[in-house]
This record gives C-alpha cells, structure tokens and sequence, in this order.
C-alpha cells in the first residue's frame, strides 16, 4: 500500500505482552478534563460515540484528567454499549492539591483509593489498563508495584502499566511486577525516546501507546505564530508555545503541510499521525479530540504508509525544529 490510498478501516494490533486486541488509534480524553479549557460535552459524547462506531475499542483517560470529570463524561458517551467490546485505560498516582496545582502520589494507599475512585467515575467493575501516570520518587516502584498485583489478584484492575517512565524505571519496576503497557510522549518535535525508552520496550515486548502525536496541536495544522490560548489552556503559559520557539516551529510544521498535500495528498495532521506508527515500537497513538471528523482522519492515518524517502525528507524538515518538552504535572 502507498502512502496514497489510505483507507478508513480500523486497524487492530495485539498490545504487546498484554495480549489485549487494540485499535491502532485509541480515543483519549486529557482534553475533557479542563486542562485545555470548557468543555462542550455533547460534542464530545457525540466524538467518542463516533469513534467507537468507527471502530475504535481503545479508550484512554486519567483519575487526573478533572480527578473524575473525564472518566464521568466517558462513561456517560459508552453508556448503552458492551463494555467487554472496550477496552478501557486510565490512570493513576496524582493528587489533588486544590485549583489546577497537583502532585505525584503513588502510595500504595493512594493507587488503591484511586482504582476505587475510577471504578465509580467510570461506572464499571474493572479497569483493563491501569497506568502509573508520573514516577513519584517518594514511593519505591516496589510498592507501587506490589499495589497494582494486589488489584489484579482481585479483579479491580487486569493489566498494569506505565507512563512517562524512563528505561531504567521500567526495568526497576519489573522486578516486583513486569510492566505491561508504556504510554510515552512520542511526536515530530519530541523524539527523545528513540534513544532507550522504545528499544528496552520493544525488547521486552511492552505495548506502546504514544500521546500527543499532534505534538500537543502544533501538528494539527492550524497554529500560526501569533496563537492565544484561553487562560485556562495549558499551552497558554508554556515556553513550548511562545516567541520564537513557536515561530520555528510553525514554520517547520508549513513545510511538512506542503510535503503532505502536495505530494501525499493528506493532511499534515495524518502524516504525523502516520509517522509515529511507523515506528516498529509503537503500537497505538492517542488522539484526543472532541471532532468527529479528526477522528476520521487518525483513523485513516493507521493505514497511511510512509516511504523510506518521505521518513528521509521528514526528518530533514524537521531537524530545524525547536524540541517541545510538553507538559508536567507540577507545572501545570
């Protein structure tokens, strides 16, 4: 298949040692949290019932995501269908400090009373994938670890795994409970974890889904270098997309838009879609909207293949570009 005729059927995968039957593309939920301002919840339930019909069985959200407002809303959007034909991930170990400001917390006290918390946000009986969101350096992984087996054993939970890990945690991780499942940050502009991170998944059979694919919508086509955020928009008082750093990067993303319309014949979001899957590592990328027409496009990105000469001329656009760290937790 070329890069031409990318089609709109679903694409499934097996999620590495979780033997789990997953989409290519999984719905994510960050923005119906409030991080990225109001949400319209209709459009979103009409977003995630579209994606679902689509195809899509790969759900992603967070206790952190609104502590209990996005795995609410989702729950509201998959009311009525089988929960066994979804697959359900969330995640855990952040704390509420009031307002927007939270801290890391993966106690084993505090991932218990989570899982619990989800269980009824969610209005489910288990969660398929339970993430640790962020390492908490105040908790040995031993701990963590220990937790997430004794909810497995009974059931709350039936796969555990990791986000924004390094390598090395993993590894440290493993030696109480194997890791099952990374989410990292994967895109065009954050291509840090080529080095060590998906190699040491790779090799030990971790399955992958990467977030922010559209490196936070930079990618998505539709910034210029005088953007405004709303004030309760994260990007809003991030360097990543402010001055100069965005203006390069805009200008890396206007290049990359002519080689996907003019040669491709697709959106530059689908390229950078496209892009990530193509990683032999990477099994699933996340995309969170509350479009049902975006969710058309990464849904034929999965089946979108990139020549060796269009990965070749990508990173030669892209070795411009300013690097985007993305958000924290503590800096949010």
């Amino acid at each position: 298949m070329t890069a031409q005729t990318a089609t709109t059927e679903m694409k499934y995968i097996r999620l590495g040692r979780s033997g789990l039957n997953v989409s290519r593309i999984a719905f994510g939920t960050w923005q119906l949290g409030g991080d990225w301002g109001a949400t319209d919840e209709e459009a979103a339930i009409r977003a995630i019932r579209h994606a679902h019909d689509q195809g899509i069985n790969f759900f992603d959200t967070a206790q952190g995501y609104g502590f209990g407002a996005s795995e609410r809303l989702l729950a509201k959007a998959l009311s009525g269908y089988r929960r066994e034909d979804v697959v359900i991930a969330t995640k855990g170990g952040l704390r509420s400090l009031g307002g927007p400001q939270v801290e890391r917390d993966a106690s084993p006290e505090a991932i218990r009373a989570g899982v619990d918390d989800s269980l009824r946000a969610l209005a489910t009986d288990y969660v398929d994938v339970l993430q640790v969101h962020w390492p908490d350096p105040k908790t040995p992984f031993a701990e963590t670890a220990g937790a997430l087996a004794e909810l497995i054993a009974a059931g709350k939970i039936r796969h555990a795994g990791v986000s924004n890990f390094s390598a090395e945690q993993m590894d440290e991780f493993s030696r109480t409970l194997p890791v099952e499942t990374l989410q990292p940050p994967y895109h065009l502009f954050h291509r840090d974890i080529e080095a060590s991170i998906l190699p040491y998944a790779q090799q030990h059979d971790i399955g992958v889904l990467v977030y922010g694919p559209l490196a936070h919508g930079l990618l998505g086509g539709h910034l210029d270098a005088g953007a405004q955020f709303s004030s309760d928009d994260w990007r809003s008082h991030s360097p990543d997309f402010q001055g100069d750093s965005l203006a390069r990067n805009v200008r890396v993303v206007a290049a990359l838009e002519r080689l996907a319309n003019d040669e491709l014949g697709v959106p530059v979001s689908r390229l950078a879609v496209a892009w990530t899957l193509a990683n032999p590592a990477v099994h699933v990328a996340i995309i969170g909207t509350r479009s049902a027409g975006h969710v058309d496009d990464a849904i034929a990105a999965a089946s979108l293949v990139l020549s060796d000469d269009v990965m070749r001329r990508i990173d030669e656009i892209t070795s411009d570009a300013v690097r985007i760290a993305g958000p924290r937790p503590e800096a949010m």
